[in-house]
């Protein structure tokens, strides 16, 4: 299972690096649309979110947006040694540092945010089904944290990323909506 994981992992990063920079923007901007019209956003007080990276859906611009709603946003600090992690309070972009792979996270000094503050949680992956579940970075970080968490899930990803046929085991969860550039697929999570 878990070989056959990291392949599809590997699938799925290179098919994503060769969209274009030019489709990157376009896709991502319309999945940015797509979130920004969802109820699930506009009721949402605080969003808790990933600070991506290339070739992820980009969320520096939905911050942004969040933060000129007057959103509160909270993203993921891990703790690698527990294999847990905690959602921390950000207002702005110098409150994050570089820790491994290159992954930008909160500085420990940040107020915390408890899972039950968190309205909206955009879960990231590498894949999707159309179900909901997802193909994460391997960390398990998301399955174990998504477990006891009642707030809204949503995913942003490419249509590239939408397979069928993953690899789902008993502890994976699947996120409540799938937003795409073309469409948001309501799941049975919902």
């Amino acid at each position: 299972m878990r070989e056959n994981k990291n392949k599809l992992r590997q699938e799925v990063k290179s098919r994503l690096m060769e969209l274009t920079k030019e489709e990157h923007e376009v896709l991502s901007n319309r999945i940015a649309e797509n979130l920004f019209a969802l109820e699930e956003w506009k009721n949402a007080d605080t969003i808790g979110i990933t600070i991506s990276i290339p070739p992820e859906v980009p969320t520096v611009r939905i911050i942004e947006q969040a933060w000129s709603e007057g959103k509160v946003v909270a993203v993921p600090k891990c703790d690698p040694e527990k294999k847990t992690m905690e959602f921390k309070k950000i207002s702005s972009f110098n409150q994050l540092e570089s820790v491994y792979y290159g992954l930008l996270e909160p500085v420990a000094e940040t107020a915390k945010a408890c899972k039950e503050e968190l309205d909206a949680l955009i879960v990231p992956g590498l894949a999707f089904n159309k179900e909901g579940y997802r193909l994460g970075f391997g960390g398990g970080y998301y399955d174990r944290f998504l477990s006891n968490y009642r707030g809204d899930t949503l995913a942003l990803t490419y249509e590239l990323q939408l397979m069928d046929g993953l690899p789902i085991e008993v502890h994976d969860l699947a996120v409540g909506k799938l937003i795409t550039p073309s469409r948001v697929i309501r799941t049975y999570a919902h």
